[in-house]
């Protein structure tokens, strides 16, 4: 049965989200006290450590230009060993120097680990069983976070953070799930031979925009919310590991009937609900004043996060099976190019007036609402959009 395990392609996409999820999540949840209390960071410098974490996204592009010399597979996993290496290095100098060039060589494996997982996902997953398998992956992600900081969270209990030696640990365990998947994991064919030039197709354009404001509501969220807890409420490392157990239980639950509610009520539908509920979170971010209720908006927003699962299921819909690859790259690409610049101007915004950025977090999320009423009730080739819908045969 393992040996049966080991040939199915859901093995591999389950053992890198797996290898991804043990390396970022310990480095982002560790990130703001380390940054705070040993490197001395304020809200400018946090800004343009996040611009930098951005860049390698904004460069995803480039993953379908290295796909010409090296196969999806193999990319994937030397991604996840320089994800693992990136996150091993984090603490060995607590100064801002380094920690800029370490985020950098995270950031590079985490970012094309995310674009060739999005992209094999979207090849080797039918379009019926992608919403519930996407969903699975979420789950089985938010398990992992909870079992890691589970017990990251038992170690805190006893000991002061020992912050090198945890980003070690999460690092090279990360890198050793990447060594097991090459040594242990068949190399698939590929179903559809990929187009391995760059392009942008105008029949995409709905989704372009919905992936360019998703990657600007996120930096929002993960940039500053959890910046929002620990400077204007003092919130602990031990809180903060906490905060982010009680999202991967609530994720584990969520995901894969977000997943299967996705399948069942469509896309738009789905997207509706999530960016009428980041208007209203991102709105009581701005005025919040209490630390219970700063605590439920993070929790919250963090649970909309399955949703972007439609976004994707939607391009897989109206997609040439040919197209994935390049395009998923250059997905990532438009979702980091307000990344980039958001987190280090918004860090300046921040340093007068925090209750404006997430203002203009609602404007986005408002943005986002009026784009997802153009997803037809029946995504498909030649129906990209509800200004270009035509009726089922």
């Amino acid at each position: 049965m393992f040996s049966k395990l080991l040939n199915e392609r859901k093995t591999l996409l389950y053992l890198l989200a797996i290898g991804n999820t043990i390396a970022f999540a310990t480095w982002q949840v560790m990130l703001n006290n380390f940054a705070v209390e040993h490197a001395a960071f304020t809200g400018e410098e946090i800004g343009i450590l996040q611009s930098l974490r951005e860049v390698p996204g904004f460069l995803a592009f480039t993953a379908i230009l290295v796909m010409i010399f090296i196969r999806q597979q193999t990319f994937a996993i030397l991604a996840l060993l320089t994800l693992g290496i990136g996150t091993a290095i984090t603490a060995f100098y607590p100064t801002a120097l380094w920690l800029y060039f370490a985020t950098v060589v995270m950031s590079v494996g985490f970012h094309y680990l995310e674009t060739l997982h999005n992209s094999l996902s979207l090849q080797w997953l039918s379009k019926d069983e992608a919403p519930k398998v996407l969903g699975k992956i979420l789950s089985i992600r938010a398990l992992c976070n909870f079992m890691i900081l589970g017990t990251l969270y038992i170690y805190l209990m006893f000991f002061a953070a020992n912050y090198n030696l945890i980003y070690m640990l999460a690092g090279f365990t990360a890198a050793a799930i990447g060594i097991f998947c090459w040594l242990a994991i068949p190399h698939f064919e590929d179903g559809v031979a990929q187009k391995k030039t760059l392009f942008l197709r105008k029949k995409y354009w709905l989704f372009y925009l919905l992936t360019f404001f998703a990657g600007a509501r996120r930096q929002i969220f993960v940039v500053f919310a959890g910046f929002l807890l620990v400077e204007k409420f003092d919130f602990p490392i031990e809180d903060v590991v906490m905060l982010t157990l009680v999202n991967a239980a609530l994720t584990f639950y969520l995901a894969p009937k977000i997943g299967r509610l996705i399948s069942y009520i469509g896309e738009r539908r789905a997207l509706t609900l999530e960016y009428i509920g980041l208007i209203v979170i991102f709105v009581s971010y701005a005025f919040v004043d209490t630390i219970e209720f700063a605590i439920a908006l993070y929790l919250l927003d963090h649970m909309f996060f399955a949703m972007a699962i439609a976004i994707k299921t939607y391009f897989q819909k109206i997609a040439d099976p040919a197209d994935i690859a390049a395009t998923s790259s250059i997905s990532f690409t438009i979702n980091h190019i307000a990344a980039v610049a958001l987190p280090a101007v918004l860090g300046l915004v921040w340093m007068n007036n925090h209750s404006a950025v997430f203002l203009i977090g609602a404007a986005i999320a408002c943005a986002s609402l009026v784009l997802s009423q153009l997803i037809p009730d029946h995504p498909r080739p030649s129906a990209e959009t509800r200004l270009t819908s035509t009726p089922l045969a």
